[in-house]
């Protein structure tokens, strides 16, 4: 865009500011000269930018403002002054306090003050009388530097002063509240070399803005040059409201899964042994639930559970349960099997579902809970993280019906077809395989855990045998892929900046 071209697109407040940027530069001034408000010369500054007219800078400077005191001097003078003026020749210090007004600790300051400039002396005589100096005599006719300083126009910057003015700024800072110093951000504009060449044009003026119907029907539009309007000038970035994108994520999951004909399930973060391992035929003494490294509650340390369902439970851990197998063959704890934790793994809510009378045969269930087992924490890792838990329970279930259900929620959920399905180990299924994907930069990483429920599970918990499908999916990683995200802390990040520009699906 040309000179004449840009010129013609500025805007009345735009034009405003401009014109008085070659003789002032910081934002205070030109609010003050111009007499726009404070917001409307932050726009024109930033439109202007935008059109590289101009550049801001921002800087963080000490500048010196009047405080309380400093205000009620400037108007009634400073104490000393009024102390000095009562003096006369001379005067008790309890007359000049009742005459003055002051306050005890001004006449303090104020008999230190006229001390140093020699202007009183202090005699002690049946009390104490001030007598005045020649010294404080003309103090009186030329007045205070001080006052001087006081009357200057603030706020002023630090590095701005002078020698003296800092030295009369140290003194009235030992004073309570006459001035004060503070780091403040301080906003000014650079003209540009196109801005240069800009201000030294003539600045259009009286160009239209708008298009009114009296406009049109007076004529009065004729002879008029309307402002142009740049449609492709950088502007401020607006971030509207919007969900987290990892809680969005996990509301598209749930309505998929409960398109798909699934019900959700539920459960409590503070499970018991029981649920989040017992029931699941997990041996208590077994090296898999070192894996889990759960964290286990202080108070209450123990929780409530149905003694029935305990009862079969510890049966099928012990000699199988009426299932033909011969269980784990160990005299179960069923003092532990009632210690509070945080849920390790989301197959808990499978194990309450199971047990539950609202349980439907056939019947899909689905649940997405948050988990906590002690990790390092690392771009993969968390300490406490979502898995997407699932089982199918129907007569007449096997294994290739599982594998189908795999490779859907990999290709549904992953948006992936470079999948594989490899053997696994779990205590409560049998078979049992996992879920691998492969990521564009990450390479091939865990996306689920899966197999068939054992009968020793089954029966104690729905009261029959009966095939369940189970699954549990890594929904945090799942997220990584659908979201291109490197890091799995990305996904409860902080980061405003992070947050505005993250990809929503």
């Amino acid at each position: 865009m040309d000179i004449k071209k840009l010129s013609e697109s500025l805007n009345p407040v735009e034009r405003k500011v401009l014109k008085v940027l070659d003789n002032f530069s910081s934002f205070s001034d030109i609010v003050k000269v111009t007499e726009l408000k404070e917001v409307e010369v932050m726009r024109a500054l930033q439109w202007l930018q935008n059109k590289n007219i101009i550049k801001i800078k921002e800087e963080q400077k000490e500048i010196v403002y009047l405080d309380e005191n400093g205000y009620n001097y400037l108007k009634y003078g400073l104490p000393e002054r009024r102390f000095l003026e009562v003096v006369k020749d001379k005067a008790g210090i309890s007359d000049i306090a009742k005459k003055t007004g002051l306050s005890n600790e001004e006449v303090a300051v104020s008999l230190g003050a006229l001390k140093s400039k020699a202007a009183i002396e202090i005699i002690k005589d049946s009390g104490i009388i001030i007598f005045i100096t020649d010294n404080g005599r003309n103090l009186l006719k030329r007045g205070f530097i001080e006052e001087q300083f006081l009357k200057e126009h603030f706020p002023k910057e630090l590095n701005s002063l002078n020698e003296e003015e800092k030295f009369i700024l140290d003194n009235l800072r030992k004073r309570k509240k006459i001035v004060k110093v503070e780091l403040v951000k301080v906003i000014s504009a650079e003209l540009t070399e196109l801005g240069e060449k800009l201000i030294k044009e003539k600045i259009e003026e009286g160009l239209l803005e708008r298009v009114i119907p009296s406009l049109i029907k007076t004529g009065a539009w004729q002879g008029k040059k309307f402002r142009r309007f740049d449609v492709k000038i950088n502007v401020p970035s607006i971030f509207g409201g919007r969900k987290q994108h990892y809680r969005r994520f996990l509301d598209e999951v749930r309505q998929k899964f409960v398109a798909l004909g699934f019900e959700e399930m539920t459960g409590p973060i503070v499970e018991t042994d029981f649920w989040d391992m017992d029931a699941l035929f997990m041996p208590q003494f077994h090296a898999a639930r070192d894996i889990h490294q759960a964290y286990y509650i202080k108070e209450p340390k123990h929780g409530k559970l149905d003694e029935v369902l305990v009862k079969k439970v510890k049966e099928s851990h012990e000699n199988g349960y009426e299932t033909g197998s011969k269980g784990w063959c160990y005299e179960f704890d069923a003092k532990r099997t009632h210690r509070h934790m945080l849920r390790t793994q989301t197959t808990a809510c499978s194990a309450r579902m199971l047990a539950s009378k609202d349980l439907k045969i056939p019947g899909k269930y689905f649940a997405i809970a948050r988990n906590f087992r002690y990790d390092v924490v690392d771009a993969t890792h968390l300490p406490d993280f979502n898995q997407t838990e699932g089982i199918v329970v129907e007569e007449g279930l096997n294994f290739r019906h599982l594998k189908g259900l795999l490779k859907m929620f990999a290709e549904e959920f992953a948006e992936t077809d470079q999948i594989k399905i490899t053997p696994g180990y779990f205590p409560f299924t049998e078979p049992s395989a996992e879920l691998h994907a492969k990521h564009p930069e990450l390479g091939w990483i865990e996306l689920a855990g899966s197999g068939i429920f054992r009968p020793e599970m089954v029966k104690p918990l729905v009261g029959r045998e009966v095939p369940v499908l189970a699954w549990g999916i890594g929904i945090d990683r799942i997220a990584m892929f659908k979201l291109g995200i490197k890091d799995i802390r990305q996904l409860f990040s902080h980061d405003l900046e992070f947050l505005r520009n993250a990809k929503v699906v």
